[in-house]
């Protein structure tokens, strides 16, 4: 498989917020090299390309819900259900298949067989990369069925952007696609945008999502929604503050959220609780859809974070399965696509520790 290095395929590297976006080019591209890094702090709030046709104060917030139906995922308070009516927790990792789409069937299997239950996959909608089409999206889609493994789609074109246009031309994607998210209740949850909007205003953030949510269900998408939190995911008080909100926007009331943990969410074992906390207060499903070990704005309490999931039936999905680059390689978990040899300071942890996967993960229901 050729080799090629990304700076030969970019003139400039892509600026990416905190991690989860530890990896970030693709052309999507059918080898195995390193993406770019992530190298922007959390603190990062500049509003100079905040779309402020949503204000702090407006409010979108539709009334009524109606059964989310079809025998798919649902949330129900604080909990995802599957199709059987049973509570599934997430124990898995992210993999970048946007920028390394040639590694799904060596990677796929190995991230199974590592006792993972899901997996949430990189996309692109063709705004910053490629844009993966409904094919190639089915093709992940099944390959996960295959392998017993939930999956959780995500689009990366939108990270760290304060951008409602940007939002609006992913929510436009995934109706492009949407054939490859009905009839796949069962086995998909869709995480709108990895990480949309930098800053943390927490109005912004809910009214933009609240515009999004129900032209998706308009499209006849009943999949389970899963929203990031704002400021690059790491701003779990948006969810705490408004996240009721995005909830109520939701006609079948079946959307959950996400917060990633690095340095800034994760540097602490009091910021882990009171962020996971403050959106279960609310009557909120969460869970962790990204987290490392450590990054750019400091040291992760990730063995914490994997306890207390545990103990509170919380879900996590660790960053990311392999193509960390540009000086953040150490979030890779494995070293190679197969699986066969996991970083010693990271992907062992996460895989083989106390409260890590091997030893918490259970598979979900309906592939029993």
């Amino acid at each position: 498989m050729k080799q090629k290095l990304l700076s030969l395929l970019l003139p400039v590297v892509m600026l990416f917020g905190m991690a989860g976006c530890a990896g970030s080019d693709s052309s999507s591209v059918n080898d195995t090299t390193s993406a770019p890094s992530s190298s922007v702090a959390e603190s990062r709030t500049d509003s100079s390309n905040v779309d402020t046709s949503s204000s702090e104060e407006d409010s979108s917030t539709p009334s009524g819900t109606e059964d989310a139906s079809d025998g798919g995922f649902k949330v129900e308070g604080t909990k995802l259900l599957d199709a059987n009516g049973n509570e599934f927790i997430f124990r898995g990792v992210n993999h970048a298949h946007t920028w390394f789409n040639g590694a799904l069937y060596d990677a796929i299997p190995a991230i199974a067989d590592a006792g993972c239950n899901s997996v949430r996959i990189v996309l692109a909608c063709g705004k910053s990369w490629s844009k993966n089409n409904l094919e190639d999206v089915n093709r992940v889609i099944e390959a996960c069925k295959q392998n017993d493994l939930v999956v959780v789609l995500e689009v990366h074109d939108g990270t760290g952007e304060d951008n409602a246009k940007t939002l609006q031309t992913i929510c436009d994607y995934w109706i492009e696609i949407k054939d490859a998210l009905i009839g796949n209740e069962e086995y998909v949850i869709l995480n709108i945008a990895n990480e949309w909007m930098g800053s943390s205003l927490s109005g912004f953030w809910a009214n933009n999502y609240a515009k999004i949510i129900p032209q998706l269900r308009d499209a006849g998408i009943k999949n389970t929604i899963m929203v990031d939190a704002g400021g690059w995911g790491q701003h779990g008080q948006c969810i705490a503050e408004r996240g009721a909100d995005v909830l109520a926007s939701d006609v079948l009331g079946n959307t959950m959220f996400s917060v990633h943990m690095y340095g800034t969410a994760g540097g602490s074992e009091k910021k882990i609780k009171s962020i996971l906390d403050g959106a279960r207060e609310q009557n909120l499903c969460i869970c962790v859809g990204e987290f490392g070990y450590t990054h750019s704005d400091g040291d992760v309490k990730e063995d914490y974070l994997m306890q207390y999931c545990e103990e509170q039936g919380i879900g996590y999905l660790g960053w990311s399965w392999k193509g960390n680059g540009g000086g953040v390689e150490y979030l890779d978990i494995a070293l190679t696509w197969d699986g066969s040899q996991l970083s010693a300071d990271w992907g062992d942890k996460l895989i083989n520790g106390e409260y890590g996967i091997k030893a918490t993960s259970k598979k979900c229901s309906i592939f029993e």
